[in-house]
């Protein structure tokens, strides 16, 4: 294959690994008609991603611990918030999305955005962008893996995002204070507050029923956000609240 289908044939390298547990060099190579090189160049990209773990001589998927499978539909609100986030995105604009299930929502609407750089932390997102149409150039963070966020979070991480700059973020939060931002259970807040300050957007995305919610952890203080989009449930009070603070607040409405 040339080069132009090296992201054919890295699609087609996951194929076979999710079909046989393993891959080994010496049979891609074989199986594709290049070079060992060529293969593990390869198999260095996917693991880069976030999407294979190397062993020696081949490749072995990613430990199930490390992905977290869907429990639940997808609420209505949240699907109402990923449109409303997804219609803020220019065609090849360069984002973040952060981990969660408000943010992963947007994932399967990205497809009719050509052009986008999407770089993610969550492995559930890197998993979605490589099923949609017009499938974007992705990025990952790397970093140690955190099981309470399901991301990868750290100091390595965080390198790799100082390492460019971006449109927009789209990040969720645990709970919205209306006095101090956005918060969190979590208290593995540096990466978050990285990649705030390297977008120059900050878009928060959470349902209504979050907001007002006082929690300890403080991770993006209202200075660091410009949009907060949640449903058509937050009260007036609330919203009058946010609006005084210079947020540009987009409340999004549910499809008939």
């Amino acid at each position: 294959m040339s080069k132009r289908n090296t992201p054919q044939r890295r699609h087609t390298i996951l194929a076979l690994l999710a079909e046989q547990g393993e891959v080994s060099v010496d049979a891609l190579a074989q199986h594709f008609a290049t070079s060992e090189v060529t293969i593990r160049k390869d198999l260095a990209a996917l693991e880069k991603n976030g999407l294979l773990l190397r062993r020696y001589g081949g490749a072995v998927p990613v430990p199930q611990e490390l992905i977290s499978e869907p429990t639940q539909p997808i609420s209505p609100y949240k699907q109402a918030i990923a449109r409303a986030g997804v219609a803020r995105i220019r065609e090849h604009a360069r984002i973040i999305i952060d981990s969660g299930t408000t943010t992963a929502a947007m994932i399967p609407q990205l497809g009719y955005k050509p052009g986008l750089v999407v770089m993610t932390n969550s492995l559930n997102v890197a998993n979605a962008l490589r099923d949609i149409e017009h499938e974007p150039v992705l990025l990952m963070t790397g970093g140690t893996w955190d099981p309470h966020s399901e991301s990868f979070q750290g100091q390595v991480a965080e390198q790799v995002l100082r390492s460019y700059d971006f449109d927009q973020l789209f990040i969720g939060a645990d709970g919205i204070d209306l006095e101090r931002g956005t918060t969190t259970f979590n208290e593995l807040l540096g990466l978050s507050r990285v990649m705030a300050e390297v977008a120059r957007e900050v878009i928060v995305m959470v349902e209504s029923d979050k907001i007002g919610r006082r929690i300890p952890n403080l991770e993006l203080p209202w200075s660091s956000v410009h949009t907060l989009i949640t449903d058509e449930r937050l009260d007036a009070q609330a919203a009058e609240q946010i609006r005084a603070r210079g947020i540009q607040l987009i409340l999004a409405a549910l499809e008939n």
